[in-house]
């Protein structure tokens, strides 16, 4: 088999030995007389499809690390072990990646140089084991963290027109090898399938962009305000939770609402902790070895103000950002202790900063207790009660008449038959669409999202209009002065148009060229 011009001898053989792990000269394949075979073809279709399999997994491994540290917290109440998974995940979808397209390119440039596709057995047990780990990755990924799907709808919403763009230029390319293998193969059938397959998926990419939606396709003077920050537990990349650190951090951040956790000591003192454990967050083991595994309410409030909450946060570094703090920041957090509420309260006001918290665990025996403990607690503290965001579901009636000036925040969507209209609500981002925020901002009805941590995320949120979103990475935040990217309607136009022109001109030289 002759080389085709511009493709040189010694060219082929560096393309044939990693594809085909064995040293093959031109002269050698002639002498074999090697040449593609339907088997050989079906391997390349193979690796294509795993190709575009990886490539889909790291489009998903991107979008969950938004979430990816609840699933941190979520391995270690089953295991008690601390790990940042994140790093597994990233480093595994690297190489699974890497290792589809260096192949993929291989492949491609073997077809261009007229040579062989002879994937070695290794490649072929290699890929097939790359496909199952994906799909056990999918599949897992399904059954326990299913709300991750809709997390990649959102996703869309903020990649899905440079998405169209890569696509249409990644398919563009394929017209060299396409146009290549056609000229050479003599199986006419075959050559009108691919022709007919490569045309219909083209037409479909020049007309996807009639069916994308992104809320940042929007004019200039559109843009709703930026939504305002919610401290998730505080500022837990820069201070250990729910201590008054993160309290102090978090108003350091702009941030305009501190969101915590409460729960009440065995002598009813409310105090600041998220966990119905204590040993991930404090050195309980170490302290009360034999009580370690206690309801955190099971403690008297004595006992708490012994435990360190802060040192598990240098020990463990639950985020990267621990290992950039200062000195000073690291000393502080050694000295950390679980706060009481009403320490909390007092910070508050001193720092004009409002508090939402839940009180848990509501399923407590004792819960009506709870709930007469952290009120009185709030109304003795003298902090201005519109500060107070109250989020329990349980006794809320209760509270009403109490604290008439507490603002209630619900967890869930407004009713049809609403008795008293709904002010302010707290839900997953996921669990609400751009079209519900806009409807509920322009009704008046404040929307807080939990949790956002990713600029792109926050940029969709902000283009949809919703009023504050709760988050770990206040400091990132923080410095958002805009959107990641905001597109007037007509300047995607003229984007979808060019892109669509020049991919069909490209492809056209691609087959004259080849010819």
């Amino acid at each position: 088999m002759a080389d085709p011009p511009g493709c040189c001898a010694a060219c082929a053989t560096c393309l044939l030995c990693p594809y085909s792990c064995q040293w093959i000269t031109a002269k050698k394949e002639k002498r074999k007389g090697l040449r593609t075979t339907k088997c050989d073809c079906c391997w390349f279709l193979f690796l294509f499809i795993v190709f575009l399999w990886t490539l889909l997994w790291l489009y998903f491994s991107i979008i969950i690390l938004n979430d990816f540290h609840n699933f941190n917290e979520f391995i270690f109440k089953q295991r008690k072990l601390w790990f940042d998974w994140s790093q597994v995940l990233l480093i595994a979808t690297a190489v699974l990646i890497t290792y589809s397209s260096v192949l993929l390119v291989l492949a491609l440039c073997l077809q261009l140089c007229g040579q062989p596709l002879k994937l070695h057995w290794v490649h072929k047990i290699l890929l097939i084991l790359t496909a199952l780990v994906v799909a056990a990755a999918f599949t897992g990924l399904g059954i326990k963290w299913a709300e991750e799907w809709r997390s990649a709808r959102i996703s869309l919403q903020a990649t899905s027109p440079f998405l169209h763009v890569g696509i249409v230029g990644g398919m563009t390319l394929l017209a060299w090898p396409l146009a290549s293998f056609v000229y050479q193969t003599h199986n006419t059938g075959l050559k009108v399938f691919l022709l007919l397959v490569y045309c219909t998926v083209m037409i479909a990419l020049y007309l996807a962009p009639l069916g994308i939606t992104s809320p940042c396709i929007m004019e200039q003077n559109q843009l709703p305000p930026k939504p305002a920050l919610v401290g998730h537990r505080g500022a837990p990349m820069l201070a250990p939770e729910n201590t008054l650190m993160s309290l102090h951090k978090a108003v350091d951040c702009d941030v305009q609402v501190f969101e915590t956790d409460v729960m009440v000591s065995a002598d009813g003192v409310p105090f600041l902790m998220h966990d119905e454990e204590l040993t991930r967050t404090t050195n309980v083991q170490a302290v009360f070895p034999e009580r370690a595994v206690l309801n955190s309410t099971a403690f008297n409030w004595t006992d708490l103000q012994k435990l360190d909450a802060g040192s598990w946060f240098l020990e463990r570094q639950p985020f990267p950002t621990v290992q950039s703090l200062s000195d000073w920041d690291r000393y502080q957090a050694t000295k950390q202790r679980i706060p009481s509420l009403g320490q909390v309260l007092e910070a508050a006001k001193q720092s004009n900063i409002s508090i939402m918290f839940d009180l848990r665990p509501e399923n407590h025996s004792d819960y009506q207790n709870f709930v007469n403990a952290t009120l009185g607690v709030i109304l003795q503290s003298g902090i201005p009660l519109q500060q107070i965001l109250w989020l329990p579901d349980g006794f809320r009636e209760q509270v009403k008449q109490q604290a008439p000036g507490v603002q209630q925040v619900y967890g869930r969507k407004r009713l049809q038959n609403e008795k008293e209209p709904l002010l302010h609500v707290n839900l997953p981002y996921q669990d609400m669409s751009s079209e519900e925020i806009r409807q509920y901002r322009q009704d008046n009805i404040s929307v807080n999202l939990y949790v956002v941590n990713q600029p792109w995320l926050f940029s969709v949120l902000w283009c949809s209009g919703v009023s504050s979103v709760t988050t770990n990475a206040c400091q990132v935040l923080k410095e958002m002065k805009h959107p990641i990217w905001l597109l007037p309607s007509s300047t995607y136009l003229m984007i979808w148009i060019v892109v669509d022109c020049v991919s069909f001109l490209v492809i056209l030289w691609a087959f004259f060229l080849v010819k």
